[in-house]
């Protein structure tokens, strides 16, 4: 893309309105502009990362066996009046009536509309298990929305639903989903630490939250420095061997790891040395939960054991915040100067930076670049703007591309282009081919 044919409505001034890294930098960046409290547009840049993000949420949910469906934004009171929801929930439902003065909401989460899919479909244990998904905007009216898309009424998430035809084999969906988000996680870069949590409106006697360390959290955290190093890296996952996926839960919550809500203390003194025991604060980024037959209960959700015998779904529900995602990426990854993007969800893997435009030799540089870097699939941005250097610098700094081409005359009379990277800041002096040959094999297309 030629930044000259862009939409990138960049900002030199921080807004008054924005108090922490993301909110600041997202506008600044031209990602998103407020369209009124708590909801924003996205715009080119933003809606390119948050659907960087949503293509790595759903190869790793149907890696691990779930499938994509789509369920309403509007759903039908009378599904959460079965429930007994509907009342309980609180203001942050909004709830509206249809022209037939028929009571309706919009959705701020869908057990009971994947429960009523469930009753209909699933009939026998042969069925068993299922897990359904969909990602899909959501609403709820909070009462202060803030910190941009951290904390905003309309967002985008992914739910999954697990059924199953006891708690067992529940357990086991619930371990594919908890290995699942650790490996979501580690694609968009983030080191995530699952912690014991409360399951809340949602229900359920085991609940896991997955959180980022970010100086804004919203939440206070106590763990043990050991959970820090763990990392699946590059290792395969079976997710069919459920002892497997039960050992790596068991890995990831043998070390204490809890919310402020669920803090013991007593047991964190006793059970973390000293010198590995974090406070810190912790960002929210999915949160799951088992909740055996809350809702297929009294929805009536049922299947035929093999003994014959009519017995209550028992499900599972997990959550990732998609938009919220990437607020929470911008505050484990910023400096001074701007994002700094993982390559995985970068708007733009590369930028390419011509510092003598109209310069001839720096253009032509510039226009073979660009041509054969994006001939190899890698996202280029080039910099072709009438503009100072510095302010080039500063816009490419500023929405955080991971790779920046400098190509100028001084540069190529020596036969080179300088390539940097963006989160260590080194910088080194290549020939056009090693150059190119470079990135190909960063991206994986040597």
């Amino acid at each position: 893309m030629r930044l000259t044919r862009y939409f990138l409505p960049t900002m030199k001034e921080t807004p008054a309105e924005a108090q922490i890294a993301s909110h600041r930098l997202m506008l600044r960046a031209g990602m998103i502009r407020q369209a009124s409290a708590g909801i924003y547009s996205w715009l080119p840049l933003g809606y390119k990362v948050l659907k960087n993000i949503e293509r790595i949420v759903h190869e790793e949910q149907q890696r691990a066996g779930a499938i994509p469906v789509m369920m309403p934004t509007i759903q039908s009171a009378d599904l959460w009046r079965e429930s007994g929801r509907y009342d309980a929930y609180g203001p942050e439902m909004l709830r509206i009536k249809d022209r037939g003065d028929r009571d309706m909401l919009y959705g701020p989460t869908n057990e009971e509309q994947i429960t009523e899919i469930a009753k209909a479909g699933l009939k026998s244990y042969r069925d068993l298990p299922v897990n359904l998904y969909h990602i899909q905007w959501k609403f709820r009216d909070e009462v202060r929305p803030r910190f941009g898309v951290m904390r905003g009424r309309e967002f985008l998430m992914k739910d999954a639903y697990s059924f199953d035809i006891d708690r067992e084999n529940a357990e086991r969906s619930y371990n594919r989903m908890f290995v699942s988000y650790l490996r979501t996680f580690e694609r968009l870069g983030l080191k995530a630490v699952p912690m014991r949590a409360e399951s809340g409106p949602i229900g359920g006697d085991m609940a896991h939250e997955f959180l980022i360390l970010a100086e804004t959290g919203e939440s206070e955290v106590f763990l043990d420095r050991t959970l820090a190093d763990l990392t699946l890296g590059e290792r395969g996952l079976d997710y069919a061997d459920d002892a497997e996926m039960a050992a790596i839960r068991g890995d990831w919550t043998a070390s204490y790891a809890r919310t402020e809500d669920e803090h013991d203390a007593a047991a964190f003194e006793a059970e973390v040395p000293e010198e590995r025991r974090v406070t810190a604060r912790g960002i929210e980024i999915g949160h799951i939960f088992y909740f055996g037959t809350k809702y297929s209960e009294p929805f009536g959700a049922s299947v035929v054991n093999a003994e014959g015998a009519s017995v209550p779904l028992h499900g599972g529900s997990y959550g990732i915040g998609v938009s919220r995602l990437v607020g929470g990426i911008i505050e484990a990854s910023h400096d001074d100067k701007g994002i700094i993007w993982p390559e995985s969800v970068a708007p733009f893997q590369v930028a390419v930076v011509n510092l003598k435009q109209g310069d001839a030799e720096s253009d032509a540089a510039c226009e073979s670049l660009y041509e054969r870097l994006g001939a190899m699939g890698i996202e280029v941005l080039y910099d072709d703007r009438n503009e100072r250097a510095g302010g080039k610098f500063a816009t490419v700094d500023l929405i955080g591309c991971p790779w920046k081409v400098v190509v100028g005359p001084r540069g190529l009379k020596e036969g080179t282009v300088e390539l940097g990277n963006r989160r260590t800041g080194e910088t080194e002096n290549l020939s056009a081919d090693a150059l190119v040959n470079r990135l190909a094999a960063q991206f994986g297309h040597g």
